[in-house]
């Protein structure tokens, strides 16, 4: 650690890491008038953030209420304590749903940040306090031509999330491009899609028209743009520079310099959490250790070695998993490399699907989260290798609905079973015998699972019976709208593995995350937000925006706290500001 010297800059606020915490930290540090400075070690901004769906998950938020759908903070803490079970005794969860829809609000008031109600979209568990509707919130779409030039510095989604090389399309979309023939109304959207990207392709190397989590890194981008906030690129902190045991500033190598940078009022971790540090994988996450991460290559640890040297504490007991997980393919794309598809909600849940291990078993209710999906594998591969496991369908499934990354509509499974993606075969007992599976046990696992589809009821994993499940399913299949049985040949299997999408150990702190010693002390001056910090839900999942959510919340509330402007945490069900 570096003790206090003369400067190169000062700034109030110097903020590690260009994510959704990062940014959306000096975007209300600028706000308030304060001097930030942002460090990305990248050449771009966003991290995983950019490749998410961007959804946040905000008990109580004005705007699903505006809409009409009711939603307080105190049925979201009913949820959350029969969800995470051990009590909320540092007040994490109470700062998070007391400051959430407030940090809604305030973005909308002061930046170009606009989230819009999902309406339905059911929580993860059908658990006491959960909700149907209104707890999700999107980024709303965004014109990336406003960037102009800059639009380059937003790291773009993964290839297998683009169309045409290219083209965003969000969940609105997909019905719109999978019926596209079916109607005018379908013809006439995707014609307008497909239009302005051909548009688009003419000056920018990719779409212009973004949603999800590519709409939110946009939003937060120009905002800070806006309001002229610097952000350093291609630069890495390398110590903290301590003052009388408070953190005062960085040391930053930048373009072949060490760049001493004082923050007056605070630094911030948010450098992304351990996703691609192979020390802290092996330490925090379980094993076997997954081969697999969806996380921004400059995931690797930074914030948390940083704070260690601090002498900050690290939170791996409560965290269960380490990480927030979901299922994905390898996919082999045109230069040759290797990308994963995430499994999130658009095939496991259909109906005619299933998912078993090494054993031909089935092992989970397919149709729950992806973060349960990948809790399941590693439950099952204690008794039988479930690493990689595999679904299974018919080819009739695959042209209806999709599987992975070969899109609804596709009739020809050619290509994607000579790149090895998809396996092919006849009967399921050929299939068996091609994934090196007893024939027997995966041909009575397919007869048991069809009996259970006729009857439309899944006894042996309920399998339509939660509320997400019949959201993901197919509404237009009766009886179980997730249930159908697979009878008809060809049939198909596509391998999964698990791969982390965000992790949740990390570096503990209180409220208004400011970081703790091993004494459970304020390190002064040091904060921790996004994945950098530990997780307040505890290695669980509660529904769509699980990281997101709280990565901007305790954004707003740490630095209104180093502002001078702590935000009181309110007691459950007692009214928000303006009337929330």
């Amino acid at each position: 650690m570096q003790s206090k010297q003369e400067w190169d800059q000062e700034v109030d606020l110097v903020v590690l890491g260009a994510g959704p915490a990062g940014m959306t930290a000096a975007l209300v540090a600028a706000s308030l008038g304060l001097r930030p400075l942002l460090i990305e070690k990248t050449e771009q901004v966003g991290g995983t953030g950019a490749t998410s769906a961007g959804t946040i998950w905000i008990p109580g938020n004005r705007p699903s209420r505006d809409a009409g759908f009711k939603d307080s903070e105190r049925e979201g803490a009913v949820y959350m304590d029969a969800l995470i079970g051990a009590p909320d005794s540092a007040g994490l969860r109470a700062a998070y749903l007391s400051s959430g829809p407030e940090m809604v609000d305030y973005l909308h008031t002061h930046s170009e940040v606009r989230f819009l109600p999902s309406g339905k979209h059911p929580d993860y568990r059908d658990l006491p306090g959960s909700a149907v509707f209104g707890r999700a919130l999107y980024p709303q779409m965004f014109d990336a031509r406003q960037l102009g030039a800059d639009f380059e510095r937003v790291r773009p989604p993964i290839p297998e999330f683009l169309l045409f090389g290219g083209m965003m399309a969000g969940k609105v979309d997909i019905p719109h491009l999978v019926g596209r023939f079916r109607s005018w109304r379908n013809f006439s959207h995707t014609a307008r899609l497909v239009l302005r990207y051909l548009t688009d392709r003419l000056r920018y190397s990719r779409g212009t028209r973004l949603v999800m989590g590519n709409a939110l890194i946009a939003r937060l981008y120009l905002s800070l743009r806006k309001r002229e906030v610097p952000v350093l690129f291609d630069a890495c902190v390398t110590e903290l520079v301590m003052d009388a045991g408070r953190v005062s500033g960085v040391l930053v190598q930048s373009q072949g310099k060490t760049l001493r940078v004082a923050a007056h009022k605070g630094v911030f971790l948010a450098t992304g959490g351990f996703g691609r540090d192979p020390q802290l994988r092996q330490k925090l996450m379980p094993q076997p250790l997954a081969p697999y991460s969806i996380a921004a290559p400059g995931n690797t640890g930074d914030g948390i070695r940083l704070g260690l040297q601090a002498g900050a504490r690290l939170d791996e007991d409560g965290q269960g998993p380490g990480a927030f997980w979901s299922p994905v393919s390898v996919t082999q794309r045109k230069d040759g490399s290797q990308g994963l598809y995430p499994h999130l909600l658009l095939d496991r849940a259909k109906p005619g699907l299933i998912a078993v291990n090494s054993a031909g078993k089935r092992f989970v209710n397919e149709a729950c989260s992806y973060h349960d999906f990948v809790l399941a594998m590693y439950a099952s591969h204690q008794k039988v290798p479930t690493m990689p496991a595999y679904l299974i369908c018919e080819a009739g499934f695959v042209t209806k609905y999709g599987l992975g990354n070969v899109y609804p509509g596709t009739t020809d499974l050619g290509p994607a079973e000579e790149s090895g993606y998809l396996v092919t075969a006849q009967t399921i007992s050929q299939l068996a015998e091609t994934l090196g599976i007893d024939q027997k046990a995966l041909s009575d696992t397919v007869e048991r699972y069809n009996a259970l589809a006729r009857d439309g009821k899944d006894l042996d994993f309920g399998k339509g019976d939660s509320e997400l499940n019949r959201f993901n399913g197919d509404p237009d299949h009766g009886p179980n709208p997730c249930l159908a049985p697979i009878e008809t040949g060809p049939f198909v299997a596509l391998a999964l593995w698990p791969a982390e999408i965000g992790t949740s150990a990390g570096l503990q702190t209180n409220l208004d995350a400011q970081l703790l010693d091993a004494n459970g002390n304020v390190i002064e001056g040091l904060y921790a937000i996004g994945n950098d910090m530990a997780s307040i839900m505890a290695g669980t999942y509660p529904g769509p925006g699980t990281t997101i959510g709280p990565a901007m919340t305790f954004a707003y509330r740490a630095v209104m706290h180093a502002a001078g402007k702590p935000v009181p945490v309110r007691q459950v069900g007692e009214d928000a500001p303006g009337g929330m």
